[in-house]
């Protein structure tokens, strides 16, 4: 099985069943495949990828986007190709060496080829781009729009609100953590998001579980080692539930939850416990704070396909189902009745407009 199918056997077996709904180097041409679709013939279309250096087998963030553009191959019959970042230099000539690729679109993974896909879209006006994870702006950060480029968004604050309560619900030592990658706004949302829900469980009970970590970050979404490390050093100071925002570092603290007793992981970015990245503790996952990256990206194929590309911003919401947090699965026992239905009553005041969740990544359309 060659590197590209088994790709497509693992983001598939990951996230198509869930859903109803390649390598290639900076000097390299993309890989290309062409789906058989429904029927129709749109293997004339081209949508193209750009993974984050976490690559597109990261059990994560990228293999779920990645999951969107396989299902836009095989339901609607598109031809795509991909090149998977392997390092930070090579984003610019990764977008680049897609351009003359006849792109449809051309989606970039991740808050850190926002500037990439900026700069390509500047210099090929008839190109459609979308940037996952990140708006455009300017060097000095001034907020910049382009009408070729759709920035996608997730509030996922308001799910990882959920899931702070949640953990803080649920916590037997009144401590519970969190640490990132880097300090991306796509990052520190559900790290602030988190805090909130555990500072109003506390209010709300007259409880006051301690939040470690939220200053914390390894400084990649690479080093799993380093995220062991830092989960291990939570875990010491007495956390028994613990939230990694780095792609596959978190698998660190699913390593370190293992050696431990009475620990307890929330995934990010999709639900932990359906990937087989995780299988090894997935009996420790409490939830996962979920974003729809799967079919957000097959629906901005679908509507570039279609003729109906529109850069507008789009945001991820509780309420659109953008963003969500996943079923307790084996952890659901300790899960209360009244925690449950707490939760429910969050999650209903937070899509009605009722409760509002703000931090400083909290995106706007």
């Amino acid at each position: 099985m060659n590197i590209t199918t088994r790709k497509r056997a693992l983001a598939l077996a990951a996230f198509g069943a869930a859903s109803a709904l390649v390598l290639a180097g900076c000097a390299d041409a993309p890989e290309e495949t062409t789906g058989g679709g429904d029927g129709a013939d749109n293997s004339d279309f081209v949508a193209c990828m750009v993974s984050d250096f976490g690559g597109f087998e990261d059990g994560s963030f990228n293999e779920s986007a990645y999951a969107g553009l396989l299902q836009a191959e095989d339901e609607l019959g598109v031809t795509i190709r991909e090149t998977e970042s392997t390092s930070e230099d090579e984003y610019v000539p990764n977008v680049n060496a897609l351009v003359g690729e006849d792109c449809g679109i051309i989606i970039g993974v991740g808050f850190a080829l926002a500037n990439a896909v900026r700069d390509s879209a500047r210099e090929n006006e008839d190109v459609n781009y979308a940037i996952i994870d990140s708006a455009l702006s300017e060097d000095d950060f001034t907020p910049l729009a382009l009408d070729n480029v759709k920035p996608v968004l997730y509030d996922t604050a308001q799910a990882a609100f959920l899931a702070g309560y949640l953990a803080a619900g649920v916590s037997e030592t009144g401590v519970v953590g969190t640490f990132g990658g880097n300090p991306f706004p796509s990052v520190t949302i559900f790290m602030e998001g988190y805090a909130q829900g555990v500072e109003a469980y506390n209010e709300a009970k007259g409880a006051d579980v301690q939040v470690l970590g939220t200053d914390s970050f390894v400084g990649n979404f690479e080093d799993i080692s380093a995220g062991q490390t830092l989960s291990e050093q939570l875990i010491a100071q007495g956390a028994d539930v613990i939230m990694p925002v780095a792609g596959p570092v978190g698998q660190g603290t699913g390593i370190a939850a293992l050696a431990s007793d009475d620990v307890r992981v929330i995934g990010v970015d999709t639900d932990w416990y359906a990937n087989p990245t995780h299988d090894e503790y997935k009996s420790l996952l409490l939830t996962s704070v979920e974003k729809s990256l799967q079919l957000t990206v097959f629906e901005t194929i679908e509507a570039a396909l279609a003729g109906e590309f529109d850069a507008t911003t789009y945001v991820g919401t509780l309420e659109n189902e953008g963003v969500t947090i996943s079923d307790f699965h084996d952890q659901a026992s300790a899960v209360s009745d009244e925690l449950a239905a707490e939760l429910d009553e969050l999650r209903a005041q937070i899509e009605s407009g009722d409760l509002v969740i703000t931090t400083e990544g909290t995106p706007s359309a």
